[in-house]
């Protein structure tokens, strides 16, 4: 019989199928067959595991809507919510029994979230062992990882629950969403969705937490956790119908990291493109937003590999993205910025041949027998090399330290392809220039046989974003090298963001298009032109008030003002001003129309959204913090 369960703390009366006791409700999923896929790789054991309508059957009406696909164009609870997204405490906000129920539709995959800094606070989490171990493990990107909420810009949290010896300090959620899908198969996903759709909630996605402004977050979210898709399969002989590629390539889970699949790839004696972070998930939003990568000068953007996807789509429905088959929401995946378009499950991407690789490490400071004058005169001849480097293939990745003695630090310059004597001979004329200004320099040089050892040697595991600092980038095209006037004026202008105390970390990259195969894609066309990315990084103390905070904000915005008037062309959406006023020109350019118009097929209801992400611009956080982070509703503007 059908009988109603009423919500204590909600309006809902819900009603659902209880001839059997509740815990007796099975999990929601049916398996299809690996081959289902019409990509020239089979589907992945979790790919194989889905929801399919019949799935629901044992629900009465009602919650075979709220767990269904999507076959209407507007959704009550569009017309209940109003202006902002369901949110706790609201009238409609699910109450435990709903949430019971989905987890028991889940296989048990439900996960009510717990601020990762609990134990260090007063409550039912306070753990002192465990606090002393986040308190010194904090600034380690693995601790984050494996977390299911947590995000490596704590400043866009919203910094309501961190580390501390002093336990009475509140903990609040924040920006933390409020239950995590742990998902281990596409059937989960898919009953995230449809729940999000139904009831209007705020549906996020962490893979590994590594965006530097906080997307993998949101008060009052429901969050899928993709970390879990780690499976990894050599294609030896991939065909694409609608490109024409034949050759080597490897399908990966989106929650894949780099270290695993450049690992996977070296026992194969072949490399694939990803970034220089070794805990990054480079099949998630990375390779999502474009993607570049210390192989950037030679094969490209990391978008430029893909083959083929599998995502889940707004409508609950899992679909495959490729040059045949969703050849538009394809297209917008490879550019167009995660959390946006759908949920990715996994992603096919080229290989190719491994090489030997040679890794460059030095630095340079002021001071002593260098004076100021003459280190930047040192800094500007490395300038008149970007062409020339990039030409050669190689990336460099290069921080400016203007805190005392201004510190130049190469962390590395990689060159693939190059040996030790090639590599040299081409950094010799800048060196000797080095020479001449009475900068000594002492490099380490190493050659080693294959991409993986290089790598793991010349990049560091990346950290936690610092709490006290923001960021902002802009891409520097290869114009303004066209002439020395144009470029002092590029370097003044690039210099002067070191002059006013701001941190630089900058990347001699030029993924153009040729490098990438000339692929038709959504990265921003900017990449293309790029002759370098850089950053800019104000900061402030732990405990600087809020007048101090709010003048780093606005001379970001100063500096970045004065990039965009250099003659800069776009940014990378992955390393981001989160506060651009243009970012659809900034991150997207003029693919933003194209982009926007897709994100209306595929998602005309809103289910997924990212802050500057596309179609992003009629919502907004409803934060009241100093730095607008994820820390409040998701309202219309």
């Amino acid at each position: 019989m059908r009988v109603p369960i009423l919500a204590v703390s909600g309006a809902f009366v819900l009603p659902f199928v209880v001839a059997q006791s509740s815990t007796s409700v099975e999990a929601a999923v049916s398996t299809v067959s690996p081959d289902s896929t019409a990509a020239d790789a089979n589907l992945f054991n979790y790919e194989t595991l889905q929801l399919l309508p019949s799935d629901l059957d044992p629900l009465n009406d009602t919650m075979t809507a709220i767990f269904g696909f999507d076959n209407t164009t507007v959704s009550t609870s569009e017309k209940r919510s109003g202006s902002c997204k369901t949110f706790p405490g609201d009238l409609f906000w699910p109450a435990p029994a709903l949430w019971d129920l989905f987890n028991l539709l889940l296989g048990g995959k439900l996960i009510k979230a717990v601020p990762i800094a609990a134990p260090c606070h007063n409550g039912p989490h306070y753990d002192a062992a465990k606090c002393n171990y986040i308190i010194a493990n904090f600034a380690n990107s693995d601790l984050h990882e494996l977390d299911p909420t947590s995000m490596m810009s704590p400043l866009y949290q919203g910094l309501t629950c961190i580390p501390t010896t002093d336990p009475t300090l509140p903990c609040t959620q924040g920006g933390y969403p409020v239950y995590v899908v742990n998902a281990t198969n596409v059937a989960q996903i898919q009953l995230a969705v449809n729940l999000a759709r139904s009831l209007n909630i705020r549906l996020v996605v962490k893979n590994t937490g590594h965006d530097f402004s906080g997307k993998s977050g949101g008060a009052g979210a429901l969050s899928v956790w993709t970390r879990n898709f780690n499976q990894i399969q050599y294609l030896p002989n991939y065909v694409d119908a609608g490109t024409g590629y034949k050759g080597k390539a490897f399908k990966a889970g989106s929650g894949v990291i780099a270290r695993d699949i450049y690992a996977a790839a070296k026992k194969q004696g072949l490399l694939v493109v990803g970034g220089e972070g070794a805990t990054v998930g480079v099949m998630g939003g990375y390779i999502q937003g474009g993607g570049h990568s210390p192989l950037g000068s030679v094969h490209g953007m990391a978008a430029d590999q893909v083959l083929s996807m599998e995502v889940v789509t707004a409508d609950g429905k899992f679909v495959t993205a490729d040059s045949t088959q969703n050849s538009d929401l394809f297209w917008a995946l490879r550019g167009g910025g995660g959390g946006t378009f759908g949920i990715v499950t996994s992603v096919t991407v080229k290989a190719y041949p491994d090489t030997q690789v040679t890794v460059v490490q030095f630095s340079f400071s002021t001071g002593g027998d260098v004076t100021a004058a003459n280190f930047w005169k040192g800094v500007r001849a490395y300038f008149d090399y970007f062409v020339t480097f990039t030409d050669a293939g190689m990336y460099s990745y290069f921080w400016i330290f203007p805190f005392g003695e201004t510190t130049f630090s190469m962390q590395p310059l990689f060159a693939p392809g190059l040996s030790s004597a090639e590599t040299l001979a081409i950094l010799e004329p800048w060196f000797t220039t080095l020479a001449s200004l009475g900068i000594v320099i002492a490099p380490t040089t190493t050659t080693f046989n294959n991409f993986y050892d290089a790598w793991a040697a010349g990049f560091p595991q990346e950290g936690v974003a610092n709490s006290g600092a923001i960021i902002g980038s802009r891409l520097w095209p290869r114009s303004l090298w066209d002439s020395k006037e144009s470029l002092d004026a590029a370097f003044a202008a690039w210099k002067s963001s070191a002059d006013a105390g701001l941190l630089l970390i900058n990347f001699n990259i030029a993924p153009t298009a040729a490098r990438g195969g000339n692929p038709t894609n959504a990265v921003v066309p900017a990449w293309r032109n790029t002759l370098m990315h850089a950053i800019n990084a104000p900061g402030w103390a732990v405990d600087a008030n809020v007048t101090t905070i709010k003048a780093a904000r606005a001379l970001l915005t100063s500096q970045q003002n004065v990039w965009k008037q250099a003659g800069t062309d776009g940014a990378y959406l992955g390393e981001c001003d989160i506060e651009d006023p243009d970012f659809a020109t900034s991150f997207f350019g003029v693919n933003y129309p194209r982009l926007l118009s897709i994100k209306k097929k595929y998602d005309p209801k809103g289910v997924f959204w990212v802050r500057t992400g596309v179609g992003s611009e009629g919502l907004a956080v409803q934060s009241t913090d100093t730095i607008h982070d994820e820390n409040g509703k998701l309202c219309a503007v």
